[in-house]
């Protein structure tokens, strides 16, 4: 049997930065200090001592040669995965009681094609797997000795023992195949019995440092298992609780690899304070983002190394740590010290002098303590009790949580198993495979050279950009007095124009403007307060409020039961339309935002409004009787009020119903206010009930038939609605008092037809583009760029002085001047929204929803009406700011985006070079159940998909298994900000695991697996790249996790059309295909997986 001096833990290199004193340093290009991630391969200089016997298919290599090219393989071999069996027994190393083999992955090696899983009984019985579970599974029991000589493949934990009369090297199958954690620079005396024996063995501890092997690194899985239990071991032999205690328990983590930040983590989920020491600076965030504080020595010194690898550090520098470190122990209660360094003895970090200082009652937790220990007390495997501070030296801290160690270790060497197949459904060994490379210590009785370590990529020099260096200095060279200077010129600015346009115009005109000033105020302090999930509502919800544009209609209606003039039916039309959008806008709105109702939120009784509102109606109504006083200007407040309200529920999912209801009762009481204030008669009252009921009634149908994947097309039909209305009551308006129109009745007028013209079609281009009835293409009109638009702005100019100068006098060149306006505010809209293509249209909706905001401001300028104008600086002020909010996600400006578009770029300047990884259905549900966190990306591939109801159900699995499970949105994700927030609220996922850009890239490279769901752009890491046509966009940085999964339809580009590198990555896996339809078979694997394995 192998005894603990030759066995080697499966814990963590050394952090501390300090070499070994019992050993010399054999070479100088040799890091001796590795970083506590991984226990990498030793070099073939310090293992050929051992290695007598070496094949001569694969030479030995030295440590100048830096690539495994040029070495000569052998032919690669395949056997039918039905044609071999794979092995899993007993362990029997004393006290070990993982598993290599879960009954999950017996069931899935059965399903890839193997032709036996055999299980010796009681195998899995120390981990909590019955012999049941894998007989369920598909696997074969039997007895120890025919499972090692029926076995092709045999799956171990520990190196298997080589001595005494149960070796199980003997037992071994001739020309067999075994995996297990080896370490073979300790255990020389079992690599030389498997070649004698013609064994094929690969050692788990060796597998290599890339990305594609980080599904196999169990010697990262089994230390962030002995980090945690180190600190529940601490716990349990600690005098006190962790948390919220006085005093409080102090504990210090040396090493922030695997096993020390798993050790953090854990330490501060107790409650306890926590430090955390580590040589690399780049080790401080990860330890201050677990909530611990970062200790470090005044001497300055990168303990970075090449490849990610740490280097042995100054003596200056230990002198230093090792007086942090005396200074710590005086302090802290607890230490846990993972310094390990690969093929030596364990740096001595805890003296003498420290644990005499230590409290009585302390604890100290050696991770190192198989290899020596940090600790100059440290007994291994047992419990030692020194001067009152225990210390606890146990070298089985994996094996003491076995059911979660062999999930994980079982994993890990699954997958690894099927990764050698180099064709489908054969197993191989291919020399040429970096992994297989590494990891294979005998390859049919010859023993293999260390494959060298890989020479660190050179690092790119940093791009020099002389004018962004200029444009920096600028910006720093700003002092206190500049920045002072220039904001009191700001100020001074605004304050003078305010006194020339009261000087220049009079009392009515600076009272509208002091009306739009202050709502603008309003709104922008509110709009910004509003959660970013929500500005799908706050588009809705403001385009509904926006229908209160029909108020001018109001005062052109007349006639009696029909309209008996021209202007009189533009007035009950814009009614109408007003009405439509209306009723629709409240419906879509409350329709939104019941998905993001959760069964936990507590009741809510909506009805109950219907009090102030009866209320108030019922009062209005007497209080008028009597006479009017100051009712129209109360019902004016109370609608401005109310519908500031209803944007400020906004800021929360909790109230944003609330607010809905508010906007409601806001519309509603300016509508009545409005209605005291033109004093309608009877006849004229019920052709507006007429025609307002038939609005509402065809806004409610519009409202309830739209779904969520519709909602972009929708809400910018309604915006032509809103657009259309006020062209019918400007030009209304304006005809019906042409003969006493003041000139700011006029010219607000003019200005109210121009900006609802370019609205109306604006809108109408927009929702064909969204609804794929117009190509998503930029339509580029013959000639120079702008020369069409700019032409027609100028015989707007035009038409505007000709209107001012001659329509007083003569109605018919009033109304020719107003329908020529309307004319080329049409067509202005249509050719500037044709040109802009289908990636823009989020920012096109958002400028349309300001535009109908500020037709709004336009009518009540002209009809001297503040509710008008309150409500139209809410809508303008908010459509503004999404505005910039969507056109900052993208790194552009507003005029880029509307009269600019995207550049096209010679895409041959980001070529990429490589290959893309497929994947498929089994191989992501595989993925998705074993990864402990995963982050999905969702874009508007998704909502075209519908695949939203599969991933809501895939998300519940998921979590209802322990895993974390989270949603990354971009704020131009989808086709409207919002819409993709509001289609995961439609399937019913939590709004609390739905995450912004800001809030969760940060966490992506603590992600086991990112799943990115019809995304492109929004994750290409191009957009790093300057020159590139998205450089400076912000996005989501997807391809730093673990491991990413994109799901496509195929390998086009995204709207930039730039190509993404992500794709080619090695951690990045493609699966092609409809979303829908790849999600709903992902949630049947899973769902079946979790039926076999429910024993």
């Amino acid at each position: 049997m192998i005894n603990t001096t030759t066995m080697r833990p499966v814990l963590l290199p050394c952090r501390a930065g300090i070499r070994s004193v019992k050993t010399k340093r054999v070479s100088p290009g040799l890091p001796l200090h590795v970083r506590a991630l991984y226990q990498p391969a030793q070099n073939w200089n310090d293992r050929k001592r051992f290695r007598p016997r070496v094949s001569t298919i694969i030479p030995a290599r030295h440590d100048t040669v830096l690539s495994t090219n040029a070495e000569p393989s052998p032919p690669v071999t395949t056997i039918p995965f039905s044609e071999l069996t794979i092995g899993v027994v007993r362990e029997t190393y004393p006290e070990e009681r993982r598993v290599a083999m879960t009954p999950q992955n017996a069931a899935l090696l059965l399903k890839k094609g193997y032709k036996r899983v055999l299980i010796e009984r009681g195998a899995g019985t120390a981990a909590q797997f019955t012999d049941q579970a894998y007989e369920k599974a598909g696997a074969t029991l039997g007895e120890s000795k025919s499972i090692w000589a029926e076995s092709d493949i045999m799956l171990k934990v520990r190196a298997p023992s080589f001595d005494g009369g149960m070796s199980e090297v003997d037992q071994l199958k001739d020309g067999g195949t075994i995996i297990s954690f080896i370490y073979p620079t300790q255990n020389q005396k079992v690599v030389q019995k498997l070649a004698n024996r013609g064994t094929t063995s690969f050692a788990m501890d060796m597998i290599p440092r890339i990305s594609r092997a980080q599904v196999f690194d169990a010697l990262s899985s089994m230390a962030n298992i002995a980090g945690y239990r180190a600190v529940l071991e601490a716990s349990n032999h600690f005098g006190r609780f962790m948390t919220g205690q006085i005093p409080p328990c102090k504990v210090l983590v040396i090493g922030a690899g695997v096993a020390g930040l798993s050790a953090i983590a854990t330490a501060r989920r107790l409650g306890a304070i926590t430090r955390g020491f580590d040589t690399r600076p780049a080790a401080r965030e990860q330890v201050q983002s677990l909530g611990a504080e970062f200790i470090e020595v005044e001497i300055e010194e990168d303990g970075s190394g090449a490849g990610g690898y740490a280097k042995e550090m100054s003596k200056e520098f230990i002198a230093a740590e090792m007086k942090l470190f005396l200074e710590q122990c005086r302090e802290v209660d607890i230490v846990i010290a993972t310094a390990l360094i690969p093929g030596r003895p364990a740096p001595k970090l805890i003296t003498e002098e420290m644990l005499a200082t230590m409290k009585p009652g302390s604890v100290i937790v050696d991770l190192a303590a198989e290899a020596g220990g940090n600790c100059v007390a440290t007994v291994p495997g047992k419990l030692a009790h020194h001067n009152g501070v225990t210390v606890i030296g146990y070298t089985d801290l994996p094996s003491r949580l076995p059911t979660q160690s062999s999930t994980l270790y079982s994993n890990n060497i699954t997958k690894f198993l099927l990764s050698m197949s180099p064709e489908e459904g054969r197993f191989g060994v291919d020399l040429k495979d970096e992994v297989v490379r590494g990891s294979i210590v005998t390859y049919k009785g010859d023993i293999v050279p260390t494959a060298p370590r890989p020479a660190p990529p050179p690092s790119s020099p940093k791009a020099v950009n002389p004018a962004a260096d200029i444009k920096q200095a600028e910006v720093l060279a700003v002092t206190p007095w500049q920045k002072t200077s220039r904001e009191v010129a700001t100020v001074t600015g605004g304050m003078g124009l305010a006194l020339a346009l009261g000087k220049a115009t009079g009392p009515i005109f600076m009272g509208n403007v002091f009306t739009f000033a202050l709502a603008g105020l309003i709104g922008y302090r509110t709009v910004w307060g509003v959660t970013p999930a929500l500005h799908s509502p706050l588009m809705s919800v403001t385009n509904a409020i926006s229908g209160m544009v029909g108020v001018g209609g109001f005062f052109i209606m007349g006639g009696g039961l029909v309209p008996h003039t021209i202007p009189q039916a533009l007035g009950a039309l814009s009614v109408l339309l007003a009405f439509v959008n209306v009723s629709g806008g409240f419906v879509i709105t409350k329709r939104m935002l019941d998905m993001f109702k959760r069964p936990t939120d507590p009741p809510e009784y909506p009805w109950l409004y219907a009090i102030p509102g009866v209320l108030f109606s019922g009062g209005y109504f007497a209080a008028a009787s009597t006479g009017m006083a100051g009712l129209v200007q109360a019902g004016y407040l109370a609608s401005s009020l109310l519908c500031i309200g209803s944007l400020s529920g906004l800021a929360s999912q909790a109230t944003a119903r609330q607010g809905n209801i508010l906007g409601v009762l806001g519309v509603s009481s300016g509508v009545l206010a409005s209605l005291a204030a033109v004093g309608f008669p009877v006849e004229v009252l019920m052709q507006f009930g007429m025609v307002a009921s038939v609005g509402g009634i065809l806004g409610l149908l519009i409202g309830r038939r739209t779904t969520a994947t519709d909602l972009p097309q929708t809400v910018a039909a309604l915006h032509s609605v809103v657009g259309l209305a006020a062209v019918l009551t400007s030009y209304g308006s304006v005809m019906a008092h042409i003969g006493d129109a003041s000139t700011l009745h006029m010219v607000a007028g003019y200005l109210g037809v121009l900006i609802g013209g370019v609205t109306f079609t604006g809108s109408i281009v927009a929702f064909l583009k969204l609804a794929g009835k117009m190509s998503s293409k930029p339509i580029r009109l013959p000639g120079p760029r702008h020369y069409l638009n700019s032409s027609l702005l100028g015989l707007n100019v035009a038409t505007f002085g000709t209107f001012l100068a001659m329509a007083p006098g003569s109605p018919i060149i009033a109304a020719c001047c107003l329908a020529g306006n309307a004319v080329l505010s049409f067509t202005k809209g249509f050719t500037t929204t044709a040109a802009i293509g289908g990636a823009d249209m989020p920012v096109v909706i958002t400028v349309l929803n300001a535009y109908s905001g500020f037709a709004l401001v336009a009518e009540g300028f002209m009809l001297d009406n503040p509710l008008l104008t309150t409500i139209g600086a809410l809508i303008g002020v908010s459509g503004s700011i999404l505005s910039y909010i969507m056109c900052t996600a993208m790194n552009r400006g507003i005029t880029n985006v509307l009269f600019g578009g995207i550049p096209p770029t010679d895409n041959s300047d980001y070529k990429i070079e490589g290959s893309i990884t497929k994947t498929n259905i089994d191989e992501v549900a595989d993925a998705l159940a074993t990864a402990e966190s995963v982050i999905i990306v969702v874009g508007y591939g998704m909502a075209v998909a519908k695949a939203q109801y599969a991933i809501s159900d895939i998300t519940r699995m998921l979590k209802h298994k322990g895993v974390n499970v989270r949603f990354a949105i971009h704020p131009v994700a989808g086709r409207m900000p919002g819409q993709c927030n509001v289609l995961l609220a439609e399937a019913s996922v939590p709004y609390d695991i739905v995450l912004e850009m800001d809030e969760i890239n940060d966490d992506f490279t603590s992600t086991d697996l990112t799943v990115v769901i019809g995304a492109n752009d929004t994750v290409n890491p191009i957009a790093l790249e300057p020159g590139s046509s998205i450089a400076g966009m912000p996005v989501l940085h997807a391809w730093k996790s673990k491991q990413v999964i994109v799901m496509k339809r195929g390998m086009a580009s995204g709207y930039a059309d730039v190509p993404n590198p992500m794709f080619y990555m090695p951690g990045t896996k493609m699966l092609f295909g409809d979303a829908r339809e790849s999600c709903d078979a992902i949630k049947a694997a899973l769902e079946a997986r979790g039926k076999m394995y429910d024993v």
